[in-house]
């Protein structure tokens, strides 16, 4: 087994001469298998060993019992070993997710802080042919596209790596069994509370009776088949993305033409974008790149939220995709800042002029709707075009007192699903024109006037 597993290192490149390399070790037959075989092989892999637990707080003196097992084998090997203890039930409460979600987040979150510590350069975790199997169907029945077919990858990142995965879960505690390893069992797991433990334990038996008796290795196969498709339009779709795609790492803009390359493009397209946003793809569902595209096609203006507080906005066409800000959740632009001359917006599909000018108050016209006079000197500070946000108040033309945005789109009965694709031209923050309705009090050309300032508002399809 050890020179299987071997293969599978070499194969798939996961270790560099002299890595540090962070082992995951729960204590169960799979962990302890791994950390038993890359401990046979580190002289060999010229690699560094450190192992990391997770004490969940949720088997009360078992999972107690389960940390100790592993520092004393780790203490055995000379292997460094560090554990943390979390109430996953507490955890998963405050951050208002499941057990299972809470569980890896917390295991992931000190794997990083270990990566940090030790500078290590991997993170091996002990997931074999049994858990591609499982995780396969598992997708297939949630609906699944191509890239969830693949499942559970060798190497993710450059940094996580499964020298297991390709070993069955027989094989694994024959491998324990002959070399005395003793490992903790988590009876949890044979019992079919979750979806993925009735997949294991009633689905996978029933189909090896009823169906295939080697449905391990045919699922197995299966994913390693469509890898190899995938990965071709990946490296496509990757190509694409740094076309059409404007990135930084609070959001991602897909621009409108990116949506005329074909579905199979354009959804992996949207899968970059989202994990670029969030950092990674749990939780994302073939179901939401379905949503992105809806919304893309049909919903100018409208706001979408998916899981892990991803925010996606039609404005235009374009697709932004960014986190949901805490602090004003309606905000999921940033403004432009414009400049004298023409501005090309083309995040937004729109071209701004502002024109410095000494007219006399005769030669403005309000009669254009797309071009707007302003008294320049009563102007501080930036002029820029945004979009509405929480809070925001406006003093229309002929009134004193200001009163909300929300309220004066109300009252001029601009749909609910229209509101947020409406510019609004600011100076120093202060909206100085709601585009195509008003314009502000505050900043009129009146008898005093001395210098105008002249914007036009074009569409870029213009």
């Amino acid at each position: 087994m050890i020179e299987s597993v071997l293969k599978t290192i070499r194969t798939n490149n996961m270790f560099s001469k002299g890595d540090k390399v962070i082992v995951a070790v729960s204590g169960g037959p799979d962990s302890i298998c791994l950390l038993h075989i890359l401990y046979a092989l580190k002289d060999e892999l010229q690699i560094t060993l450190y192992a990391a637990h997770v004490n969940h707080c949720l088997r009360g003196e078992e999972a107690n019992e389960d940390e100790l097992y592993v520092k004393r084998f780790c203490e055995n090997l000379n292997i460094e070993f560090r554990s943390k203890r979390v109430d996953i039930n507490q955890m998963a409460e405050t951050r208002k997710m499941s057990s299972e979600t809470a569980g890896r987040e917390a295991r992931y979150e000190f794997f990083y802080d270990l990566k940090k510590e030790f500078k290590a350069q991997k993170i091996a975790i002990a997931h074999n042919a049994n858990d591609q199997a499982e995780t396969v169907l598992m997708r297939i029945m949630r609906g699944t596209g191509m890239e969830g077919l693949i499942g559970i990858r060798p190497v993710r990142d450059n940094i996580f790596v499964r020298p297991l995965i390709r070993c069955i879960r027989e094989d694994i505690e024959k491998y324990c069994s002959n070399n005395n390893l003793n490992p903790r069992i988590d009876k949890t797991n044979l019992e079919p509370i979750y979806a993925r433990n009735k997949i294991r334990v009633q689905l996978i038996p029933y189909m090896k009776k009823n169906f295939n008796e080697n449905i391990i290795e045919v699922l197995n196969r299966l994913s390693n088949v469509i890898k190899v498709d995938n990965d071709y339009l990946e490296d496509i779709a990757k190509e694409k993305y740094k076309k059409y795609c404007d990135i930084n790492k609070e959001k991602v803009i897909i621009s409108k033409e990116a949506f005329l390359e074909n579905e199979a493009i354009i959804a992996r397209i949207i899968r970059l974008a989202l994990y670029d946003v969030s950092s990674n793809l749990y939780n994302f569902e073939r179901i939401h790149i379905y949503d992105v595209l809806d919304i893309q096609r049909h919903s100018t203006g409208k706001m979408l939220m998916l899981p892990n507080k991803v925010c996606v906005k039609n404005n235009y066409g374009n697709i932004v995709i960014c986190k949901k800000q805490k602090d004003n959740p309606d905000e999921t632009y940033s403004k432009y800042i414009l400049n004298n001359g023409l501005n090309e917006l083309k995040d937004v599909n729109l071209k701004v002029t502002l024109e410095l000018t000494n007219n006399s108050i005769d030669a403005v016209s309000e009669r254009e709707t797309f071009i707007k006079y302003f008294d320049y000197d009563k102007i501080k500070g930036d002029i820029s075009i945004r979009y509405r946000k929480d809070g925001d108040r406006f003093t229309p033309l002929g009134m004193r007192g200001s009163k909300k945005l929300k309220d004066l789109f109300i009252d001029l009965k601009i749909p609910r699903d229209e509101r947020d694709e409406i510019p609004l031209i600011c100076f120093n923050d202060e909206i100085a024109w709601i585009v195509n309705y008003r314009i502000s009090e505050l900043f009129k050309v009146d008898k005093n006037t001395k210098r105008i300032l002249k914007i036009i508002i074009e569409s870029e399809e213009a």
